[in-house]
């Protein structure tokens, strides 16, 4: 059965915003769901855990993959608008539960947390590093951190940085297209692998994905093509950074 908490945390930006459905943002992305789910089993493949964690993953939208590797899992959200969504979504999905909670400030033990995963979160957080420590803090020895985010220095940047004799900034770059108070950045991945190993973290593995996020390919080619091409091409194209998204599964050391 799910379980969500009443405990009152820090306000959790737009996602709290009645105007903002982030369960309606999917519709029409289901490219962009099957390329992060291609790149999840890819590299859960065969791992079986006790205990995994799906930091900041809204309404459980990628919760449920984490079924099929892990005997329990956890949705840890900030907001307590896509926890009440949750409760419809993941209805009939057991293995679930579901807790009110910020990356920075896990309830979790020490050393307890077999698997942490975290994806599309970190574009609200310029610096990630605390939410990395928490993350480290709570995995037991040798547990696996999954973590996808916002690649600044994908290869549409790189031509436009290239053309007007710019180096790639190494900082989170705003991104932010209205004012807003809340964050939203890219980040450079080689910046994002070094704190990640400064907190104690190694990378195992890297993925290139939703390389083809792009509304014109996904009017020209069906979904299917584009699914084919990017399963084909995520482990190709990781060395080079090429998409907007990179996935790192790190251990921690």
């Amino acid at each position: 059965m799910n379980k969500t908490t009443s405990k009152k945390l820090n306000k959790a930006d737009q996602y709290n915003d009645p105007k903002h459905n982030y369960l309606r943002y999917w519709d029409g992305r289901d490219y962009e769901q099957a390329a992060e789910e291609i790149a999840i089993r890819r590299l859960l493949k065969d791992m079986k855990f006790k205990q995994a964690v799906d930091v900041g993953g809204g309404y459980g939208r990628l919760s449920v993959v984490l079924r099929d590797y892990a005997d329990k899992v956890t949705l840890a959200e900030p907001s307590q608008q896509q926890l009440d969504i949750s409760k419809d979504f993941l209805k009939g999905k057991p293995k679930v539960d579901a807790i009110l909670a910020q990356a920075e400030k896990l309830p979790f033990d020490n050393d307890t947390v077999d698997l942490a995963m975290v994806v599309r979160v970190i574009h609200h957080l310029p610096n990630p590093v605390p939410a990395f420590e928490e993350i480290y803090r709570v995995l037991r020895k040798d547990g696996y951190f999954l973590i996808e985010f916002a690649n600044y220095s994908n290869f549409k940047n790189r031509i436009k940085h290239a053309v007007k004799f710019q180096k790639m900034p190494v900082d989170p770059v705003d991104i932010k297209t209205h004012e807003s108070d809340i964050p939203f950045v890219n980040h450079n991945p080689k910046t994002v692998k070094k704190q990640l190993a400064q907190t104690g973290f190694k990378v195992e593995q890297v993925l290139s994905v939703s390389n083809f996020r792009s509304p014109t390919l996904k009017k020209i080619l069906p979904k299917s093509v584009l699914v084919s091409l990017e399963k084909s091409l995520q482990k190709p194209l990781a060395k080079t950074y090429c998409g907007p998204s990179t996935v790192y599964l790190l251990r921690k050391v």
